[in-house]
């Protein structure tokens, strides 16, 4: 695919800056398989252009950054595709060695909140609210896409971001560190080009340099096969309980996953 066949985002480069907009306003940019793989030949596009210097990633919209996962394409068999797309999407975010900022439009939920930790800067509107959902809606995001953000927030807030599934306002986002910047909507723009300025500004060399190292701290931490969830519970997509989050949501209803509370081990893995 090139960039030019591009169908779930835009993409645009333009005085040394590459810009990836997910364009799925309707589904307040929640991505499908489809989605994240565009993303990635953006992001790698990018990368290997010697004229972008920085990389800014955001949403359609004044609604959504990005929501996640659509969940009627989960439903009908997708959430299992995330882990093959997913985990290259941060890959290629490491692996570009230009600084990616998160203009953050909206609501960065679930997938689109790890999205937008995932890259190096996050700008955010003041209405943007950040948040997961993986347990609400039996979604488990596992790996190094979770432990991430307990190196950025540390580990008790970033435990209950993903335990307890909140929703948090940018400027207590701003508070934790989760974000760079917290500006009005009708500033967002603005502001995101004065941070490319000043990147742009600074040694390409040099900022190369300084995301490796970042980075390879960070090695230690992947998970080279991205299965924890295959690797406690290889049955799991597919079953009642994962199916029960699904469709609560669908249904607009609260799940009800007491039932599930059992011996966790004998129902989800091949018995081994």
């Amino acid at each position: 695919m090139s960039t030019a066949e591009f169908t779930d985002i835009l993409y645009e480069k333009a005085d040394h800056v590459a810009r990836i907009t997910i364009n799925r306003p309707k589904s307040l940019n929640a991505y499908t398989n489809h989605t994240m793989r565009e993303i990635v030949l953006a992001v790698q596009d990018a990368s290997f252009d010697a004229e972008v210097g920085v990389v800014v990633i955001t949403g359609a919209g004044e609604r959504a950054f990005c929501a996640g996962g659509d969940v009627k394409w989960e439903d009908e068999g997708g959430l299992e595709a995330t882990y093959d797309y997913f985990p290259d999407i941060h890959n290629a975010i490491r692996c570009c060695l230009k600084p990616v900022i998160a203009r953050v439009n909206g609501y960065a939920i679930g997938g689109g909140h790890h999205l937008a930790y995932a890259c190096d800067l996050t700008i955010a509107a003041e209405h943007a609210i950040f948040g997961q959902n993986g347990p609400s809606v039996g979604s488990p995001a596992d790996g190094f896409t979770v432990a991430r953000l307990s190196t950025i927030i540390g580990h008790k807030r970033a435990r209950e971001m993903w335990f307890l599934n909140r929703r948090y306002t940018a400027a207590q986002m701003l508070d934790w560190g989760l974000v760079n910047a917290v500006v009005p909507y009708d500033r967002l723009d603005e502001e995101v080009d004065a941070w490319c300025d000043e990147i742009l500004a600074k040694s390409p060399t040099c900022l190369r340099v300084n995301k490796a190292s970042f980075e390879g701290a960070l090695d230690n931490m992947r998970n080279p096969t991205f299965s924890v969830q295959r690797m406690l519970a290889p049955n799991y997509l597919g079953s009642e309980e994962q199916m029960e989050g699904t469709k609560a949501f669908l249904e607009k209803r609260k799940p009800d996953f007491n039932k599930f509370r059992r011996n966790v081990p004998e129902l989800y893995t091949s018995g081994v």
